[in-house]
């Protein structure tokens, strides 16, 4: 098949994205402020990846300025990061700053900003404190919520003058399902309405949060605007078949509109809280609660997009001895034929972004959005060198390129999609994977002094960056 020039607006934002914990490490870090990551790592090492994890990192804490360079040098724009909500502060209690991670903050916010790239900064990309995990059972506790709006209100005070995006989360809904959901990760703990008030409080948060940057009045000030970072799940039924409609319906409600239509709508679906009611997993709320969330709804919203989720219903009856799980109303469905990355397990659809995009043109009173995360991780890269040492990652440039044709085809039709960013501008610490998969822009060499060397799809990046067009498969959607 041959391919066609696909044009990129001039106010498209193409930028990139990497988290605090999955590349800072522990440099200047204190024994009380291991995050719930650090926590997980030091009590269930042997689950991660060549026992790597977020202690070095990429060591980006010492190696920021060489790292901010290399994204001037592809030409980003847009560099998404989060502050470590666990190392910003001494004392969570009465919000005490650590000046010297709140320095290091500073440094790097005005790095990017000199070099001409706007940080979109995030509040929280897993990175609860470990003590109030362990004192207060983390986002279970409405303390703990109040903790986070004081971490917050002492950021915002710190950097609202030269940061214009905020979010409050990365993927929100992420580490209760792992842990208190599908039990799959330190410690391993299935309690579904503990889930469920995770999930709530979370969303709270995020109202409150957006109140307070109201209060502080960013937006009339400093131009800023303020959103949440949702991974929401382009979810397909496996039939036309009224059964199969209603599993992939069930499985959109929990995951994806628990946290979509609170953000975005400032309400909850109804059909929520009746099956929460129904199956004994209503979370604790107050009228005044759900007001504050009505009213404080977000400026915009980042979405990451990976691949779809497809659903079928149930085939077997569910086990009553077991505690209520979503998946009570569907299961997995296997499609045949599917396209494949083998090495991170995840089916590659591009359709997904234009599918997911006129969702929030339709659903969602066509807000202001852009992808946060799209990427591929693909493991031992190594063996894709050339003789010159560069990574010749064709299978990641096709794989940007094919998502970016499907997301651009949204916006010509009026999605209000604002930009890209890609998962990660380098190689990264992940939980439990570690460094198997890679996903970067940029290598990070663990052989070598985690030395960084850009990849060919850094180049090609770069390239279109510059010139606002590329080549993609020539299929019927480009017409």
């Amino acid at each position: 098949m041959e391919k066609v020039a696909i044009k990129i607006p001039e106010d498209f934002i193409l930028g990139a994205a990497l988290s605090a914990w999955q590349s800072e490490g522990w440099s200047g870090k204190k024994d009380t402020q291991d995050s719930y990551l650090d926590l997980w790592y030091k009590e269930n090492k042997n689950v991660w990846h060549n026992g790597y994890g977020p202690a070095v990192a990429t060591d980006f804490r010492n190696r920021f300025k060489e790292d901010v360079a290399l994204m001037k040098e592809i030409g980003l724009t847009h560099f998404r990061t989060s502050i470590n909500w666990s190392r910003f502060l001494t004392d969570y209690e009465t919000a005490t700053v650590d000046e010297e991670y709140a320095n290091y903050i500073d440094d790097v916010i005005n790095e990017l900003i000199d070099n001409g790239i706007e940080p979109m900064i995030c509040l929280e990309h897993y990175e609860l404190p470990a003590k109030l995990l362990k004192e207060y059972g983390g986002w279970a506790s409405k303390h703990v919520l109040e903790l986070f709006v004081k971490y917050a209100e002492k950021v915002f005070d710190r950097y609202g003058d030269r940061v214009k995006h905020w979010f409050t989360f990365n993927e929100p809904v992420v580490v209760q399902t792992r842990v208190y959901l599908d039990a799959i990760r330190w410690p391993f703990e299935q309690n579904t309405k503990k889930w469920m008030q995770w999930n709530y409080h979370k969303g709270l948060a995020t109202a409150r949060v957006v109140q307070l940057f109201k209060e502080k009045d960013l937006k009339a000030k400093h131009g800023a605007k303020i959103g949440v970072i949702l991974n929401p799940e382009v979810t397909y039924a496996r039939s036309s078949a009224p059964h199969d409609q209603k599993a992939a319906e069930m499985y959109d409600l929990f995951f994806n509109r628990t946290f979509l239509d609170p953000a975005i709508k400032g309400e909850y679906p109804k059909q929520l809280f009746d099956l929460m009611d129904k199956h004994g997993i209503t979370f604790d709320y107050t009228e005044e609660e759900l007001s504050i969330i009505k009213n404080n709804t977000v400026d915009y919203v980042g979405i990451n997009l990976y691949f779809p989720h497809r659903v079928q219903a149930r085939t077997s009856a569910w086990n009553e001895a077991i505690p209520f799980h979503p998946s009570y109303y569907y299961e997995k469905f296997d499609m045949p034929g599917k396209k494949m990355n083998p090495y991170r397990g995840w089916e590659i659809y591009p359709q997904i972004m234009y599918d997911m995009a006129m969702r929030m043109k339709e659903e969602y009173g066509n807000i202001e959005w852009f992808i946060a995360e799209n990427g591929m991780g693909v493991e031992n890269e190594k063996r894709f060198k050339n003789e010159s040492n560069i990574i010749q990652d064709d299978y990641r440039i096709e794989f940007i390129a094919e998502h970016l044709k499907w997301l651009l085809k949204a916006v010509k039709e009026g999605a209000n999609c604002t930009g890209y960013m890609l998962w990660a501008f380098s190689d990264n610490v992940s939980p439990m994977n570690a460094f198997k998969n890679r996903y970067g822009l940029v290598e990070i060499d663990l052989e070598d002094n985690r030395n960084r060397h850009l990849k060919k799809s850094a180049y090609w990046y770069q390239q279109i960056i510059k010139e606002r067009e590329f080549l993609a498969l020539d299929d019927d959607i480009c017409k």
